[in-house]
């Protein structure tokens, strides 16, 4: 159990200071680690941690605490590969670590919500915003639950009804959030909701605004989450989807001042959910109407700098389906 906890901790701060790019090999590594069958050689396989999403659940005899901190593992590993942009195997373990919550007793599963919240949060990304409008109403409708995680699954749930084009529902839920929110922590709220703060409303209100086409506030919000300090290294999505909400609005030279800030920072980007949307962004600019010569420029070193960086295979060069 130790063991298994020393892992996720790692993984952790990895992710937080370095990014799930950075991250991603290690979390394969370390899920794959916890198989006795797995060998050295294909610890870090993607075969071996589909094999082990597949597997029964082979601690089902052993303690809660065994269970829960492998439950953990997986559920870090998920989130880090989802960011990755890893979708079959980050859902193929939160599914698995939904299995070993589900064994353990009620006081021990709040992570589950977790869990839950990711696939909401990674239904939308993938364009399957009624799938995740499914996952965060049951849990809102199912559930006493405490205040700062009914925020979570109420911008999940606003998060899906912006995609749906669902605009006055999704304006409710988000106002839901801001108002659990300002209440403040409360003894119940799991210490895993840490990183839920009014940043990171912000930037999924915005993004949620520029779904509904209300660029100018997404703008706006975006950009305060973005100011935030000390934020964790897959915040720099906020960042990065404001050059994409500016470039949308045509907004050029607001577009070139944010783009030339971020084409050095690309190195240390570590989320490829943020390295797509700068991507998007250069080929938006690519086909705008009346584009600064300037701008152009700035696209193209940014393009050069995103290639370099990843190489033209990446993820990042991939169309994420958006409406």
């Amino acid at each position: 159990m130790e063991h298994v906890a020393a892992l996720t901790a790692e993984l952790l701060e990895t992710d937080r200071t370095a990014g799930a790019r950075r991250a991603a090999p290690a979390a394969l590594r370390a899920v794959a680690s916890v198989r006795p069958a797995t060998s050295a050689k294909s610890a870090a396989s993607a075969a071996s941690v589909a094999a082990l999403g597949r597997a029964p659940l082979r601690s089902a005899g052993a303690c809660a605490a065994e269970r829960s901190a492998l439950m953990e593992l997986l559920q870090v590993a998920a989130w880090i590969l989802f960011d990755a942009e890893r979708h079959r195997i980050s859902q193929r373990l939160s599914r698995r670590a939904l299995a070993l919550a589900r064994t353990l007793p009620e006081e021990a599963r709040s992570v589950e919500l977790l869990v839950l919240s990711v696939l909401c949060l990674q239904e939308e990304h993938l364009g399957r915003p009624a799938a995740s409008l499914r996952i965060s109403s049951s849990v809102l409708a199912g559930r006493d639950l405490p205040a700062r995680v009914a925020a979570i699954f109420h911008v999940r749930e606003a998060r899906a009804r912006a995609r749906l084009r669902q605009g006055h529902r999704a304006l409710r839920s988000l106002a839901a959030a801001r108002e659990l929110l300002a209440d403040g922590p409360c003894e119940r709220d799991p210490s895993w909701t840490w990183w839920f703060d009014r940043s990171e409303l912000d930037g999924h209100h915005g993004l949620a605004l520029a779904d509904l086409g209300d660029l100018d506030g997404a703008a706006s919000l975006l950009h305060e989450a973005a100011a935030a300090g000390d934020a964790p290294a897959y915040r720099s999505l906020f960042s990065t989807e404001l050059a994409s909400v500016l470039a949308r609005a045509g907004a050029w030279r607001e577009t070139d001042a944010w783009l030339s800030g971020l084409v050095e920072s690309v190195p240390d980007i570590g989320s490829v959910r943020a390295l797509n949307a700068l991507a998007r962004t250069t080929r938006t600019i690519e086909r705008g109407p009346r584009v600064p010569r300037a701008l152009r420029d700035t696209s193209r070193h940014l393009a050069a700098s995103l290639r370099k960086e990843t190489g033209p295979a990446h993820p990042a060069f991939r169309t994420v389906r958006r409406p």
